[in-house]
């Protein structure tokens, strides 16, 4: 006699076996994740996406997030719960350029020959990838403008150098920006000449890779401190790096930049001796806050925000 379920432990074991699906394809017979993986990974992004799934954040946010201060953006982050997204201490081949983009993932672990000919397999086979050269240049094959490579290669410096001038030039043409590897790369002369390329990685060799493989393309990595996925968006500074989820970019974007311009008008007002430093470092009374918002009418300069997003700004919150 067949056993019947009651209908909440029906759902569940439904939805473990539904998602258990879903994934399993991620590790054991796929390289690079699925459209509809990326979706349910972002699933908090309600805007526009690229083909392959991931959220496509505006440029132009993408422009204004260059001019946040990692402090101002990582308060943002870890004020609404998201205390994994910073990673520090990195060599830079241009320490005093910013880079902004939409994170591509891939992951890569120490060589085992049965995994690796099955990566080699699917990724060629199933996949349509390129058959010739390694499989680290596979993720470059799908970087568009507005890209960062960013890869997890475990650290690994002597012959774990994930690229060289000749994969950098091929990043640079498709992304118009540069990488970020928790590892090495090579040549990193010829890197420095490509114009406009920039680099945030842990280290340099002059050996080529071996006894490495790559084992997923846009699926969820960890670059030291920080969970990164697919579609986040990366904001990269001399002071560190932060991956910030696609559906938080806007409001951290906007929040950060009134932050920017309290502190300026509180730093004005300070050095005017307007106010004391009390009253401008704790909550302000009524008196300052209209003080501030009839100084931001009068802003010397143009607001890196439009009105709307202001107005809409001081009416969600209670300053």
């Amino acid at each position: 006699m067949a056993v019947q379920l009651k209908t909440p432990l029906k759902i569940l074991i439904l939805s473990l076996i539904g998602w258990g699906g879903l994934f399993q394809p991620l590790s054991a017979q796929q390289v690079g994740s699925t459209s509809e993986q990326i979706r349910l990974l972002t699933a908090e992004w309600t805007g526009e996406r690229f083909p392959d799934g991931r959220p496509k954040v505006s440029d132009a946010l993408l422009e204004r997030l260059k001019n946040i201060s990692i402090e101002e953006a990582w308060g943002v982050l870890r004020n609404k719960g998201y205390n994994n997204q910073y990673e520090g201490d990195w060599q830079i081949i241009w320490p005093d350029s910013v880079m902004t983009g939409r994170v591509v993932t891939a992951q890569y672990m120490p060589s085992r020959p049965d995994f690796e000919k099955h990566v080699k397999t699917t990724g060629v086979e199933k996949e349509g990838r390129s058959p010739k050269g390694g499989t680290n240049s596979w993720p470059i094959d799908v970087l568009v403008n507005g890209d960062v490579y960013v890869a997890d290669s475990y650290g690994k410096m002597a012959d774990g150098t994930l690229i060289g001038d000749n994969l950098g030039n091929s990043i640079y043409s498709r992304s118009r920006r540069g990488v970020i590897f928790y590892g090495s790369v090579r040549d990193l002369e010829g890197l420095s000449e490509i114009q406009g390329f920039n680099a945030w990685i842990k280290g340099q060799d002059p050996s080529y890779i071996r006894e490495m493989m790559l084992t997923s393309i846009n699926a969820p990595i960890r670059i030291g401190r920080a969970t990164v996925l697919p579609g986040d968006v990366v904001l990269a500074k001399k002071y560190g790096v932060l991956f910030i989820p696609s559906h938080l970019v806007e409001d951290l974007v906007l929040t950060s930049e009134v932050t920017g311009l309290r502190d300026q008008f509180g730093h004005q007002r300070l050095r005017e001796k307007k106010y004391l430093a009390g009253q401008i470092d704790s909550e302000w009374t009524e008196e300052i806050k209209k003080d501030f918002l009839n100084w931001l009418e009068n802003f010397p300069g143009k607001l890196p925000m439009n009105k709307t997003e202001l107005d809409r700004y001081f009416k969600e919150r209670n300053w």
